[in-house]
């Protein structure tokens, strides 16, 4: 399913299934998982391009979960099933013909840990689902260059590996962050602020967002391409 149509599900999801531990003082659980296609890719238009994780990751009670291989998927999921908390799934739609080894037998992935995809000294990428194996590419072009690039997936969004992020900022003292999600109050703005609230005396400059313009995602693939965070 398409997670653009999501909305037509908001109040159960927003408010009631989000809000049933808090409200029964924990004693009430809402085991639910519901998976969702995000991102652009081939022309499907305003209505069936979109990646509202962050609107799902304001929400308290809501867990998300955005993973970028085939051997995350697994573990995510099955971690997000057993979980007794309501879970948004999303899964890009370019990257359901992803090959990766995922192991035969049952495993699971905590949610809220990062994943270093690839070390660096010199500059952190910050990147979620198909961005991040934009983040990798270009991670090998500026290794040719000299440049050293430490790749973070997230993997979930909320709960947020904030430590994680905040151990390789400090490291590197250089950060990109790229989402394809709505530029507006997004993800790349979130994990921005934490970094300048928690992690400002560690940058050697300023924190680089990058988002797709503030607009719908258009059909034509000419214009769409000018969405592409990576263009």
């Amino acid at each position: 399913m398409f997670m653009d149509f999501f909305g037509v599900s908001h109040d159960a999801l927003y408010n009631q299934a989000a809000k049933f531990r808090y409200m029964f003082g924990g004693k009430a659980r809402a085991p639910l998982v519901m998976r969702g296609m995000i991102g652009a890719g081939f022309s499907a238009a305003a209505q069936h391009s979109q990646s509202p994780y962050n609107i799902f990751a304001t929400t308290p009670g809501l867990k998300v979960v955005v993973p970028s291989t085939p051997y995350d998927v697994k573990g995510l999921l099955i971690q997000s099933i057993r979980d007794d908390d309501p879970v948004v799934f999303c899964e890009h739609k370019m990257l359901y013909d992803l090959k990766g080894e995922v192991p035969d037998e049952i495993y699971t992935i905590p949610l809220g840990v990062a994943n270093y995809t690839r070390e660096g000294e010199d500059v952190t990428i910050i990147a979620l689902s198909a961005m991040v194996h934009k983040a990798n590419q270009v991670a090998d072009k500026l290794a040719r260059e000299g440049i050293s690039v430490e790749v973070v997936d997230p993997r979930t969004i909320s709960p947020l590996d904030e430590e994680g992020i905040l151990e390789s900022v400090a490291s590197t003292g250089r950060v990109v962050i790229v989402d394809e999600s709505a530029a507006r109050f997004g993800f790349a703005h979130d994990v921005a602020a934490l970094i300048a609230s928690q992690a400002f005396h560690f940058l050697k400059a300023p924190v680089l967002l990058v988002t797709p313009p503030h607009t719908p995602v258009p059909f034509s693939p000419c214009s769409r391409k000018t969405l592409d965070p990576w263009r």
